[in-house]
């Protein structure tokens, strides 16, 4: 009777316990400023950066440590490439280049900061993002931006990889 006891209430606690267990929360947020007086977006970028190094491996085959004392500048490399390759911008109508300038880590969240050049006037705005959306199917890619004072959000996900805002 004891052991039947023991077995139905270690049953109990173990499905309790199982109600607890942190479910992983998949998104990014992507911040675009454009800042007239330098004629230019500034783009910055918050990913969970275990969830960047999955990506990274899944997509090159190798593995990377960026945010710990045994990166590399190929890392780095990687990293740029696999973000320039999932995240484009279209001004006007026009794609533009996106230019890397730096990142950083702050606790588990890459930062990273791009900036498009030669920016005279925002019209139109489309940006594709597919960041992380190929290894977790329930991402969700948070765009803010602020353009002449006007603010205004998209959120992607694996369905919606694209979304065009205007300005006036």
């Amino acid at each position: 009777m004891r052991k039947k006891l023991f077995i139905l209430f270690a049953g109990f606690i173990f499905l309790t316990l199982l109600s607890f267990v942190a479910h992983k929360f998949y998104v990014a947020i992507y911040k675009i400023d454009y800042v007239s007086d330098k004629k230019m977006l500034q783009i910055t970028t918050r990913i969970f950066i275990d969830d960047m190094n999955t990506a990274l491996f899944k997509k090159f085959k190798t593995h990377t440590q960026l945010g710990e004392t045994s990166e590399t500048a190929e890392d780095v490399e990687l990293m740029k490439k696999y973000i320039t390759e999932h995240f484009s911008i279209q001004i006007n109508g026009q794609k533009r280049p996106l230019f890397f300038h730096s990142k950083e880590l702050e606790n588990n969240v890459l930062i990273c900061y791009f900036s498009v050049k030669e920016v005279t006037k925002v019209k139109s705005l489309t940006v594709t993002n597919t960041i992380l959306t190929e290894v977790f199917p329930e991402q969700q890619n948070i765009i803010q931006t602020n353009v002449s004072g006007k603010k205004q959000s998209l959120l992607f996900s694996q369905e919606t990889i694209s979304g065009t805002l205007k300005y006036d």
